[in-house]
């Protein structure tokens, strides 16, 4: 058999098979990523279907297209509002948490392995970012509901702190094959990563955006554009000097919250693109590795892994975040150990062996062992952990099935499905169900077969209704088809009773017999529970006062509209 076919023979069966390993993981809660990279060590040298691969460039390149096409989905689905509580304390994370976190790790490292201060803080600076492709994964796909403060400030600095661990490796490689600048250099390296990163990534992103929306394409192009476009600005930054990660994440972010036809096109092409960069990226780097070597270092290894994630990790988050943002204390604890290292550093980890330092191989296996430990013990606890620390939201029942019409060129009308498995629900005429008054049923399936509703029609338990309205129109919608199982989780959560935002203080106490401090007689319940949390409440917030739990339950902006009161 030809090269040729080898190629499209074994690559097609190796993510065709990590595709299907998706469901393994969510049956045995194996993190996804860390399956990834089994099956390519499996696939390599030394595995089962004996691979020869050791073409490092070749993996830097693939390394830096999947990280690109990963950044820009993230960027694509992170959205503009969540930076109201996330953009500062995940900034400080990104800079000087990855500092911290590098020369922790290096100290131990040089302890560890018997090595020099520059050699230590190379391996610190190499697994000192998070991954974007492992928290964006695992966020997404191990169905945690995170409260917005802790769920924006990860993804935000997931995708920010590349340019700072980059930055750290680069120079540290330079010191040791001695080709290291001056300290202005120095200085005008890191400036240039982070402010030409941020502003060819915003200015490129904000034009980008505005011609996706106004240019006329067939819907397959729209997605390819984006993609070509998001690439260009990532050679242009790094060309000039910048950090194309940085740039190409914030082209995502202002391609994304630009309202318009053209993210319906391109969200779910990305998210599949996203994927297969995920899952290529995981087995070249798989590929690379040889299991007899990484063995070698296993132990001192894990040593290093286990000071990142117990000792440095939760260090650069306490020195960062808790003395200059109101985060409590379980927040910041699982910030700390959603602390996720993925692919990143085992790219960054290819920087000593282009770069021409002695001994590389030994860089890259000590980051591909932390990696494997990061993903097995932070990965595979992480629901366990949110849980734990208290920072899941509940998820409210949303559409079973959801798409644009293509009748506005924005803010354009969509059909929303819902199955009806609410008992308070049955048997309930169409008429006297409280729809927000843009909505409308346009279908009702029952038993397979269409019936045309009417305002006598009652429901029944299994019907299948097809809504036509706005995006704004959700969270009513999503209210009214409340499940009993999801509604008993939420009132749980939020309490049974719940209150309008601007009621008084001095009508609440009154009625509970409660006390209030001077000042508070006048201030609304939203001002109340604000000024408690601290500035930027979010959906989950909680003040305990006179034992009662004053639940944040919705929001508006940056404007709490209900609270909800729980007795435990």
């Amino acid at each position: 058999m030809d090269t040729i076919n080898t190629l499209f023979l074994l690559s097609g069966f190796l993510i065709a098979l990590s595709a299907l390993a998706s469901r393994l993981s969510t049956v045995a809660g194996v993190p996804l990523l860390l399956i990834f990279l089994a099956l390519g060590m499996l696939a390599g040298e030394e595995g089962i279907l004996g691979i020869e691969f050791d073409d490092y460039s070749v993996a830097f390149l693939i390394g830096h297209l999947a990280l690109a096409m990963i950044l820009l989905d993230g960027g694509l689905r992170t959205r503009l509002k969540t930076f109201r509580v996330g953009f500062k304390p995940a900034l400080s994370l990104a800079t000087f948490g990855v500092f911290i976190t590098s020369g922790l790790v290096g100290l131990i490292s040089m302890w560890v392995f018997d090595l020099t201060f520059i050699q230590g803080l190379l391996v610190g600076a190499i697994v000192g970012s998070t991954d974007a492709a492992a928290v964006f994964s695992m966020l997404s796909g191990r169905g945690v509901n995170l409260n917005e403060r802790v769920g924006a400030t990860l993804e935000i600095e997931s995708g920010t702190n590349d340019p700072m661990a980059i930055f750290l490796t680069i120079v540290l490689v330079e010191v040791l094959v001695g080709e290291v600048g001056g300290i202005l250099d120095t200085g005008l390296f890191l400036v240039l990563q982070f402010g030409l990163g941020m502003v060819i990534g915003l200015g490129a992103g904000w034009l980008i955006a505005r011609l996706l929306r106004w240019v006329d394409l067939a819907p397959g192009l729209y997605s390819l554009l984006a993609l070509a476009l998001g690439f260009v600005v990532f050679g242009l930054a790094s060309a000039l000097g910048g950090s194309g990660f940085l740039a190409i994440y914030l082209t995502g972010l202002m391609i994304g919250n630009k309202p318009g036809r053209h993210l319906n096109f391109i969200l779910p092409v990305h998210d599949g693109l996203a994927w297969l960069s995920q899952i290529g990226l995981f087995l070249v780097l798989g590929l690379l590795v040889n299991p007899s070597e990484l063995l070698e270092h296993a132990l001192p290894a894990s040593l290093v892994a286990l000071s990142l994630i117990f000792i440095a990790r939760p260090l650069a988050v306490l020195l960062t975040i808790k003395p200059f943002f109101k985060f409590r204390w379980r927040e910041v604890g699982f910030i700390s150990w959603v602390g996720l290292r993925g692919a990143v550093p085992i790219v960054l980890a290819i920087f000593p062996v282009i770069g021409g330092v002695e001994n590389a191989s030994f860089y890259f296996n000590v980051a591909f062992a932390v990696v494997l430990m990061s993903l097995l013990i932070q990965g595979g606890t992480l629901p366990w952990m949110a849980r734990r620390m208290k920072v899941e939201v509940p998820k409210s029942v949303s559409p079973s099935l959801r798409g644009p019409l293509g009748v506005l060129p924005e803010n354009d009308y969509e059909m929303f499905v819902y199955v009806v498995d609410n008992e308070d629900l049955k048997d309930v005429p169409i008429r006297l169900l409280r729809f927000p008054s843009g909505a409308l049923i346009s279908a009702l399936f029952r038993d397979h077969a269409m019936l045309h509703p009417k305002g006598s029609t009652r429901l029944q338990l299994g019907d299948v209704i097809c809504v036509i309205g706005r995006t704004d129109d959700l969270p009513a919608l999503n209210r009214l088809f409340n499940g009993d199982a999801k509604l008993k989780q939420v009132r749980a959560f939020f309490g049974t009773f719940t209150f309008d935002g601007q009621a008084r203080m001095q009508d609440i106490a009154e009625a509970y017999g409660l006390t209030l401090s001077p000042g508070e007689h006048d201030m609304t319940l939203a001002d109340f529970v604000s000024l408690r949390v601290g500035g930027h409440p979010v959906v989950g917030d909680d003040v305990d006062w006179h034992g009662i739990h004053w639940v944040v339950s919705d929001m508006e902006g940056n404007k709490v509209t209900r609270v909800g009161l729980r007795l435990y």
